[in-house]
């Protein structure tokens, strides 16, 4: 099949019917919600378990379930290897592992793949895992979403979890939760939101069990059916990971400087503004400079979503926006911040960017500031693979913020070292080009010919330039990159948002 990206799709694959993808708004929910069994808990019950081994034992995980984890503890989490590594000994196989998101310290669970206890996973993939999908693949292609795809498909059954195992860094003996208090404080638990309303069996992981009632309550009592107390959870210091950090190059720098200059001169940055920012070293510079140019001009805004860093904690605290709304923190100062501060409110995924409910806050930005692997002359952004054709990172909220913003900015260098960053396709499509407004590199400044209002508004006040002119530029000075060579073998599905299928990622020959 040929989806409205331009990409070919087949009909089906491993069993599952592929819908394409049509357009960024043109599919709408036509089903209920998934609901999960009733629960049961009366006066002398026990939620509490003594081990791990115990809760495998208790939820009844058998050969072929899926099982989900949260990773707001991202590159510090301890909880996946600790509960994996159980079940192997248990000798259950065939397990579903539907992550929100892997990292390069969930890199032992590769003995666990190639030993038959995970042989499917839907979930973002970063570093060692991604490589050895794209050379190896599993049973089935992994399935890739955005964080607001993931909560849809959660709740519409499509990803159906029988067990998820949720980390909280507080929670008491009847299962209330949060990640804001304790020695493993991560903030914001936006991701288990979804999976602790729509799995069979919910069980909370916790390094601090504190009498009842733990408050604040992130994850209800009333959705949990057990509570394991561990050692540790995880390291928060891994939460800060290196795309985490903001740049230091000069002409990244300027990039950052170049897209606040365009929001000013185009009329869009005014007393209201609300964005999002990506996790790249460019995107946190935006952030940055945001907040100089907003606090220099007297400019309040609404509300910044995220993943939060120390630099909207700034503009919260020094009163250039209103209202920081979380639903994942990307450094301890965010951390830090929304345990104390009434105007850092926790959202859910489901909130964050959810197309399929009653409206999801990514559908009232103003901006959004994204990185990308890739940009091609459609407006397409890859940021799942690089052109080298290894798949190595997620799509996180990249899709949801571009579809649901008034302007959409994509932010990267014409080249990285010696590899352009522009081609005449990417790679694989992460966001359709149709969401996509405005590219800004260090070359120049292209905006998508759709946004004829954006063109307008600019005219006269900034140098834009033909987004073919970049590629022209790219290719004066690195000539035309090769491409990978791949396998017919399709090792990972890229959905888009809706649920209807973008693009697919095919093996690397090796």
């Amino acid at each position: 099949m040929l989806n409205a990206a331009g990409r070919e799709i087949p009909k089906e694959i491993a069993g599952r019917r592929l819908k394409p993808f049509k357009g960024a708004f043109a599919t709408r929910p036509k089903k209920r919600l998934y609901g999960p069994p009733m629960k049961s808990f009366y006066p002398g019950d026990n939620k509490l378990l003594e081990s791990v081994k115990e809760a495998i034992k208790k939820t009844e995980l058998t050969d072929g379930m899926t099982i989900s984890f949260h990773h707001h503890l991202r590159n510090g989490d301890a909880i996946v290897n600790m509960i994996v590594d159980e079940i192997a000994k248990q000798g259950i196989k065939d397990i579903k592992l539907a992550a929100t998101a892997l990292f390069p310290v969930h890199e032992k669970l590769l003995e666990h793949i190639k030993n038959g206890v995970i042989t499917r996973i839907e979930g973002s993939l970063n570093g060692p895992l991604g490589e050895y999908v794209t050379y190896n693949g599993l049973e089935e292609p992994v399935i890739l979403r955005s964080h607001g795809g993931r909560a849809r498909a959660v709740r519409a059954g499509e990803l159906h979890i029988d067990v998820a195992f949720i980390g909280a860094s507080m929670a008491d003996d009847y299962g209330n939760a949060n990640g804001m208090f304790g020695k493993s404080a991560f903030g914001a638990m936006g991701f288990a939101y979804a999976d602790s309303m729509h799995a069979d069996k919910v069980v909370i992981v916790t390094d601090n069990l504190q009498p009842y009632p733990v408050t604040p309550i992130s994850i209800s009592s009333t959705l949990v059916d057990y509570v394991l107390p561990v050692e540790s959870i995880g390291d928060p210091s891994g939460i800060q990971t290196g795309t985490m950090r903001i740049t230091r190059s000069p002409a990244r720098l300027n990039i950052a400087k170049n897209v606040v200059k365009f929001l000013a001169k185009a009329k869009i940055l005014k007393d209201g503004f609300s964005f999002q920012a990506g996790a790249g070293g460019t995107s946190l510079a935006v952030t940055k400079f945001l907040h100089e140019y907003m606090k220099k001009n007297g400019i309040v805004g609404d509300f910044v979503m995220g993943g939060v860093t120390g630099y909207v904690v700034d503009m919260l605290e020094q009163g250039t926006t209103k209202k920081i709304l979380d639903g994942q923190d990307f450094d301890l100062r965010a951390v830090e911040s929304i345990g104390r501060n009434p105007n850092h409110v926790e959202v859910s995924h489901i909130e964050f960017g959810d197309p399929h409910s009653g409206g999801c806050v990514v559908h009232r930005q103003t901006a959004c500031f994204l990185g990308a692997t890739e940009f091609d002359l459609n407006f397409n952004v890859n940021v799942n693979t690089h052109s080298d054709g290894l798949l190595l990172h997620g799509i996180g909220g990249h899709q949801d913020a571009a579809a649901g913003s008034f302007v959409t900015i994509v932010v990267a260098p014409l080249l990285r070292g010696r590899i352009p960053v522009i081609r005449k396709e990417v790679t694989t499509i992460s966001t359709p080009g149709e969401t996509v407004d405005v590219i800004v590199t260090d070359k120049g400044i292209a905006i998508n010919p759709r946004r004829e209002d954006l063109i307008e508004a600019i005219k006269g006040k900034m140098e834009i330039v033909d987004i073919e002119e970049l590629y022209k530029k790219a290719k004066s000075l690195v000539g035309e990159p090769k491409q990978p060579d791949f396998e017919d073998d399709i090792v990972a599905i890229v959905e888009y948002r809706d649920g209807t299928t973008l693009d697919v990622v095919r093996r690397l020959k090796k």
